[in-house]
Order: structure tokens, then sequence, then C-alpha cells
């Protein structure tokens, strides 16, 4: 068994093709930051929504984000876990500036928190079916990944995604991604002989949707392999979590995860989930993470981590925000310094289409889960590409990079 469907290639740069296409015009925008009240720290992976809409994104490493409409946006909400959640008038004139406050934990006098864990959990998964919608679904995604070599960003690829989701079934057959728009800016240094690749790119929303596709954890045959424990319960907007670790409870042959898994208390439908894959054996988490890479290179795996963010909405949950993390060290045999390299991958809801816009996507239209978005886009620069699409803002360091590698 592999847990993961993203993998890793190393492989030399390649020049690729174009993917192209079009959305409405989104005129409307609103940008600025959110930090933390006490202390002013900037606060990632915010979740932005505009109230009234279907519009969303989430705030960059550096707390900052920029959300788009069609119509004229009053309000934008923001949540995180462990923070209240904050609605705050929007204000297009200038960069906004929110303030998030630490949530206070506090329990009803009839609440109990106690309990098994593994009973918790089977009853949980369940109730997936109540808890997910139940007719198909049509979402805008906006879609990143990114690979550096120490600090160094050498190479960045980007796309706004159509994703098709059908009605709840155990299994994602019929579930597809299409690469509405995409570019690509790669590393010109002859140095940077060795290019990270993510297996399946943005079909993550789908392969990893671990709620619906249970690959991981959440199945009967993987269930008897961890050990579940009951942690400090969180709030994640505004409602109680109970948070369950995850850690493994046997040596089999490939790499099993340690993490935490967060169910709403009131519905028992799961909000967030965490996973980390064991590293303890590097030949099992190698075989995990690496697809091919040339046979001078030695590689040495130090890390693989999944978040998943479930919203809810219309008494429904459904995927929000996807994030992937590899992190290894490589080097040609003849080298004596191993060198680090980081690929990340993310992945955010920014739309959710209902009625008769909710059109399924053709196979042939659709990105498999075997292809890779490197090889399906071209070098592009234009600083207007992403006008009328809400993205994840580039971080500064992410913005200096993109400077770099166009140059």
């Amino acid at each position: 068994m592999k847990p993961f469907k993203y993998s890793l290639t190393l492989l030399g740069l390649l020049v690729c093709c174009l993917a192209f296409g079009q959305t409405d015009s989104l005129r409307f925008v609103v940008r600025g930051s959110v930090v933390d009240a006490d202390n002013g720290r900037p606060l990632s992976y915010v979740s932005v929504t505009l109230p009234g809409t279907n519009y969303a994104t989430v705030t960059n490493a550096d707390g900052t984000f920029v959300i788009k409409s069609d119509s004229e946006p009053h309000s934008v909400t923001f949540s995180l876990l462990g923070y209240k959640v904050a609605t705050v008038p929007a204000d297009r004139d200038k960069d906004m500036r929110v303030f998030l406050s630490r949530g206070p934990f506090t329990l009803d006098p009839a609440t109990v928190l106690t309990g098994d864990p593994y009973t918790i959990l089977r009853t949980a998964i369940y109730k997936i079916q109540d808890n997910c919608p139940s007719e198909p679904e049509l979402f805008d995604c906006f879609y990143r990944e990114t690979a550096q070599k120490r600090q160094r960003f050498i190479y960045i690829s980007e796309a706004v995604t159509k994703m098709y989701k059908t009605s709840f079934r155990p299994n994602i057959g019929f579930d597809r991604m299409a690469v509405e728009k995409s570019r690509l800016l790669t590393s010109p240094r002859r140095a940077d002989t060795l290019a990270i690749k993510v297996m399946g790119g943005p079909t993550q929303a789908v392969d990893l949707d671990v709620v619906k596709n249970r690959m991981l954890v959440l199945n009967e045959q993987d269930l008897d392999n961890y050990y579940f424990t009951m942690l400090e319960p969180e709030m994640i907007d505004d409602r109680r979590q109970i948070v369950i670790g995850v850690e493994p409870a046997r040596d089999l042959e490939y790499a099993l995860h340690t993490g935490r898994i967060y169910i709403d208390q009131e519905t028992l439908s799961f909000t967030r989930i965490e996973l980390s894959l064991d590293m303890s054996d590097p030949d099992k988490a190698t075989r995990v993470m690496l697809v091919r890479k040339p046979s001078d290179i030695r590689f040495k795996p130090k890390e693989m981590t999944l978040l998943l963010n479930y919203k809810r909405e219309d008494d429904k949950s459904r995927l929000s925000y996807v994030r992937t993390v590899f992190r290894f060290d490589c080097d040609a045999r003849r080298r004596l310094w191993r060198t680090e390299f980081t690929a990340v991958a993310e992945m955010v809801v920014t739309n959710r289409y209902i009625g008769e816009a909710v059109v399924p996507i053709d196979r042939k239209e659709s990105f498999r889960s075997h292809d890779v978005l490197a090889d399906k886009t071209q070098m592009y620069a234009d600083p207007d590409f992403w006008k009328d699409y809400n993205i994840i803002e580039p971080t500064e360091s992410l913005e200096h990079a993109i400077d770099r590698l166009k140059k």
C-alpha cells in the first residue's frame, strides 16, 4: 500500500506548453493584512471570505490577503484555528489591517469531552454521508507549487482550476480537476540542474481529500494501524472541536503517519486534519515521497506533511484548503555536502457554483493525477496575469523570487 498519491520527481529542467482559460471580471478588490491582536504577529493561512458570496481565499505567510468580487463587498470575515471569528467592514480605499483575538475555550456545565477517541472517530466517519453535500458541486480553486534550494526559490508554478465533486460516495472515481489558466516561473541558473515536480499538482484537492477519498487513516484497514488519544479541545470558527491525536501502532512495510484530527463537537463533521509522514525509517519514507530521480543523486527524506481544512456552510462540510510540504536533502555522489530542498503545494477554494452552473468536467479536459503542472504550462510574467481571479497573495520572499526569476 502507498498511502500518499503525492510524490516527487527529480529531473532536469524542462520548457513546457501553455494552458489558458477565461473567467468573469472580478472588479471589486479588498486587500490587507491580518495580525494577532496581542502581539502584532502576522497570521498565516487565515480563512478570508465575503459574507453573502461564495468567494474566499487565505492569507499568505506574511499574513496578507487580496480578495475580489463581482459585486461590491460590504464586509469581510476572518477565521483561524484558536482565534475568534471576526467580521469587519470592507474598505476598498486602503489596505485593511485586521486584528484577531485568541478565543478562550469555555465549556457549558453539561459538556463532557471525555470518551473513547476510537469510537468518536468511527462515529464521525459514519456521519460523513450526512455532513457532506448530497448533490454534485463545482468550485474555482487557486493552486501554487514552489521549490526552494536552501532559502532560494528555484521554481514556481501556479494555476486557476475548476474542481467538480460528485455527491457523497466513499470514492472519487468521478471527481475531476481542470486547469483554466496557469503560468510557470523557473530559475535560469545553470547551477539549478535539479527540478522538483509534484506528481498530480492541482488534483490534490481530489486525491488528498481524505474525508471523501479515505486512503489515509480514515479507512477500516488503517484505523487498526494507529493509536488514537484525546487531546486538549480547540476552537475553530467559534465552534468547539474535539481533537484526536494520531500515532502509529504497528511496524508495517510502509511508513505511517502522526498528526491531529479536529472534529466538530456538535455535528461530528471533520474540520481540520494534520498528518506528518513518519521519518523514523528513511527507506520507507523515501518509497512514499519519491517517484524517480537521476541515478547519481542521493536522496534523504526529512519531512512530508499534509494539512486539510474544511468549512461548514449551509449545514454541509466542504474542503476549503490543502497544503503539502516535502523537505529533503539531495546531493550528487561526487559531492561532499548535501543541499536542502523544500517543495510546497497549496490550494484554496475561491468560489463555489450553485444550480445550473454546476456542470461536470469532461474527461478529455480533466487534469490527471499522474500529470505534472510544469509540463503543461509555459513561462509567463505578465503582472496582471491573475487580474480576474482570486488567488493566494505571494509572500514578500516569493515576490522577490518572482522578480529574480523573470530577469
